[in-house]
């Protein structure tokens, strides 16, 4: 990249924790917006659809609210026998369906088949979870049939988002090279997204006034950009702008002075889609971290966004049927 005044590698990516292999042995929790079906054994017209409330609580026959936040399904059907024997001669028999989950999910977007917000009953990898949202859409040939392939979805851009934190692991490694040390377990709430390899953006972010993705649509340059989302912030400390390329996993970093590509002293940078360009308020002291700082920002951002859109788009979950035994 012209008039880049250090261009420098991060250190080797981090390697993923032994322990995301590994499937959790925790039974199933209730929680609010799940939904059961209870029924005394032997009396039909008992049967009732009930749901976990926001406090954690359900009302069934005559019983008062039942906290179940927190329950097994065994734990829960034993509560409510206990409880309905204080109003009959003797423990009731309890039915107990889980219907539906809306406590646990995890969110798969992006460019797949069938993107939604899925419910979790119950430990899923994340191949299974892609599998269950239709997979990645199919790749294109440029030029017709018989062209060059075109993937649809970057897969070196793909990311899982964990408690605010990126997990390192590598999409294209596990989907196109069937790379299983990859395919870690999801726990709820992760957030999962495989953006679009077609897209002509550069993402801005950091000490701008208006953090953004700006179509590239051409020739883009760093001045344009920044320029595209407002321009630079007071206090903005220009002289460590970064751009970061490449995969998420293995990206490298390039530090501009853009004090000097603005005073003319060093050329424009010419941006590629797909750049993050980071403006950052305080010079960067490690490099890795730097990175980090980067790369989470940008996950953080692309999160927030799509899970907003997902929202206001309806996305459904998609329901369970787990009998307990009588």
């Amino acid at each position: 990249m012209t008039g880049v005044t250090n261009l420098v590698a991060p250190e080797n990516p981090p390697q993923l924790d032994a322990k995301l292999l590994q499937s959790s042995n925790q039974a199933f929790t209730l929680g609010p917006g799940d939904r059961l079906e209870i029924e005394f054994i032997g009396d039909p017209t008992s049967r009732t659809s009930v749901e976990v409330g926001p406090d954690g609580k359900i009302y069934f026959y005559l019983l008062p609210g039942i906290d179940v936040w927190g329950l097994t399904l065994p734990q829960t059907k034993e509560l409510i026998a206990d409880k309905a024997q204080l109003f009959m001669k003797k423990k009731q028999g309890i039915a107990l369906t889980l219907r539906t989950v809306g406590s646990k999910r995890v969110w798969i977007l992006g460019h797949l088949n069938a993107p939604g917000i899925f419910s979790m009953s119950g430990p899923i990898t994340l191949l299974e979870a892609i599998a269950q949202a239709g997979g990645p859409t199919p790749s294109i040939e440029a030029g017709g049939p018989g062209g060059t392939k075109i993937e649809t979805a970057d897969l070196r851009r793909s990311f899982i988002l964990r408690h605010g934190q990126m997990l390192p692991v590598d999409f294209r490694r596990l989907i196109l090279e069937g790379d299983l040390s990859q395919n870690i377990y999801l726990q709820p709430d992760d957030f999962v997204y495989l953006p679009s390899a077609t897209a002509q953006t550069v993402h801005v972010l950091g000490a701008v006034a208006f953090p953004r993705a700006v179509i590239s649509g051409g020739d883009l340059t760093l001045i344009q950009t920044i320029a595209n989302a407002g321009g630079t912030v007071k206090y903005a400390y220009l002289s460590h702008v970064a751009i970061v390329r490449g995969s998420l996993t293995k990206p490298t970093i390039s530090i501009v002075d853009y004090n000097a590509v603005l005073n003319g002293t060093s050329p424009d940078v010419l941006l590629e889609p797909h750049d993050i360009v980071y403006v950052p308020y305080s010079p960067y002291r490690t490099l890795t971290r730097y990175t980090d700082l980067i790369l989470e920002t940008f996950v953080r951002t692309v999160g927030v966004n799509e899970g907003s859109r997902a929202i206001s788009g309806n996305a459904t979950s998609v329901g369970v049927n787990v009998q307990v035994g009588n």
